[in-house]
């Protein structure tokens, strides 16, 4: 210890003279000396002052120092006290040592041996404290482990819902939604398999919709007496334990399976969620572990019924978007169907340029999400001329130049209509340039070659066909084949020659 930090050490005795002396002695060796007359003045010290060592008579006045070291080692066990005594005993000897004292001296007291005794309790002191200081830091780092644990659990738990979350949100369809929660289940549980049944009151029996089977045991084959015996025993257990989840809308944690509930020895642990809309149990979720070690906790099924219940929301949601979307779909096409019906010659003329369209797109590979907005366009595309009068629309004759100027509106109103809804704006897109051509002289932009956005281009060709191939108010229709000769030799000016191809393969392929 550094000596220009010398400790301070309390003596505490009724007698004045021991006092001075012990005071001058330590203070002339650099220790820092306060001294107290009774057991009473030295708590008041104590209150006051930081004390590395502390003296004391035993008798004394108003406290003595037997009471003194039993309140020192209440307060502060870390300040050795020596007891000072003219009459030692056994019984004082033992009541010193119950009361925490470190060593005793006898009166009268050679102050050389005072000091040696000082400077060995105060050593004895420093290694305690130290042994003290790191006891709390071993304890504080494992508490800080512990705490440190405790946050990567909580970090982790809170990535797992948040992706839970956020997935659910993302997904555009009801299938996407079965498939995404046998797969996550999956992940977030480690189970080996995830299946998904739907059972309600339409459904009596649980019906698998999705699964999730682990490669590995794809890989295997179960020859174990249960698996040969009859797959029909696990289907039977499991359809037990779906049926029995479906009526009391509960999750079922089986952590150990020890063939209480009838499952087949291959399954180490099981758990089943229920799935319910709108207070209604639609599914149920099931999940097994076959071929490891672990088994499911408390923690898999709350991240299982989690997941459980945001992909029931997010189903609920989308039977709510896509019946919106089908009763709103459902009232435009009956504005379209009922300016066809106006004109006997163009009935079905829309439902008939969707499925070319969409004949077309597949020709070309195009994905699922576009051969959808190829059917919506297609059956929409002429939705607009419900803007266009009757006299101009209906006119068995040629349309004057002005006529025409009107009718050339209808790609454009049709679009607005479309784009009200907010629902479809790659369809009012399409809509808007189905008229385009490709060398640029169609209309309402003029837009040219690739810049007429593709499914317009498809659309063009269908919408053309159909249009020559079909009975007008002002023209009888065309013979197939010379309708087929002019889209040929319209490549490359009114339509794209890629899908003028693609419609003639469809063609020669007998499709349309």
């Amino acid at each position: 210890m550094n000596r220009l930090q010398k400790e301070t050490i309390l003596f505490v005795d009724d007698e004045t003279s021991i006092l001075e002396i012990a005071s001058e002695y330590f203070s002339d060796k650099g220790y820092q000396v306060i001294t107290a007359n009774n057991g009473l003045e030295a708590t008041e010290v104590l209150k006051n002052y930081s004390i590395d060592c502390c003296l004391t008579d035993i008798n004394m006045p108003e406290m003595d120092g037997l009471a003194l070291a039993e309140y020192i080692r209440d307060t502060d066990n870390t300040i050795p006290v020596v007891v000072m005594t003219g009459y030692p005993s056994l019984d004082n000897t033992i009541k010193t040592l119950k009361n925490g004292v470190v060593d005793f001296l006898i009166k009268p007291v050679n102050l050389d041996q005072m000091e040696l005794c000082v400077r060995r309790v105060l050593r004895e002191r420093q290694l305690f404290v130290e042994n003290i200081v790191l006891k709390k830091e071993v304890q504080s780092k494992a508490r800080l482990e512990k705490l440190n644990k405790e946050l990567l659990y909580k970090v982790e738990e809170l990535n797992i819902l948040n992706n839970i979350m956020s997935d659910f949100t993302m997904i555009s369809s009801s299938i996407d939604v079965f498939k995404r929660v046998v797969d996550m289940g999956a992940e977030i549980t480690h189970a080996d398999e995830v299946r998904f049944f739907v059972i309600n009151d339409s459904v009596k029996k649980p019906f698998e919709i999705s699964s999730h089977v682990a490669h590995t045991l794809g890989k295997q084959k179960d020859t174990s007496p249960d698996s040969v015996r009859s797959s029909g025993d696990f289907n039977e257990a499991i359809e037990s334990l779906i049926m029995e989840i479906a009526s009391d809308e509960i999750p079922l944690l089986i952590s150990d399976n020890k063939l209480t509930r009838g499952l087949p020895e291959n399954i180490l642990s099981f758990m089943v969620v229920p799935l319910k809309i709108r207070e209604k149990v639609f599914g149920v979720l099931t999940a097994s572990v076959k071929n490891r070690n672990s088994r499911f906790n408390e923690k898999d099924l709350y991240y299982l019924s989690f997941m459980a219940h945001k992909a029931a929301y997010a189903i609920e949601n989308l039977a709510l978007y896509e019946n919106i979307y089908e009763n709103l779909f459902s009232t435009l096409y009956a504005f379209v169907t009922a300016i066809e019906a106006k004109d006997a010659y163009t009935k079905k003329h829309s439902n008939r340029v969707a499925e070319i369209s969409v004949l077309i797109g597949e020709e070309v590979a195009c994905s699922k999400e576009d051969l959808d907005v190829l059917n919506f366009a297609g059956h929409l595309h002429d939705i607009g001329k419900i803007g266009v009068r009757d006299d101009i629309l209906l006119k068995p004759g040629r349309l004057t130049p002005e006529e025409f100027e009107t009718i050339k509106e209808h790609p454009v109103i049709g679009a607005n209509i479309v784009g009200q809804l907010g629902l479809w704006n790659r369809e009012q897109h399409i809509i808007r340039h189905h008229h385009e051509k490709y060398d640029g002289t169609g209309y309402p932009v003029g837009l040219k070659g690739e810049d007429i956005p593709f499914l317009s281009r498809i659309l063009s060709v269908a919408d053309a066909f159909d249009a020559m191939a079909s009975d007008r108010a002002y023209r009888q229709k065309m013979p197939t084949e010379k309708v087929i000769r002019i889209i040929k030799e319209c490549a490359g000016t009114q339509f794209d020659p890629i899908l003028v191809d693609a419609f003639i393969r469809v063609y020669e392929a007998g499709k349309l």
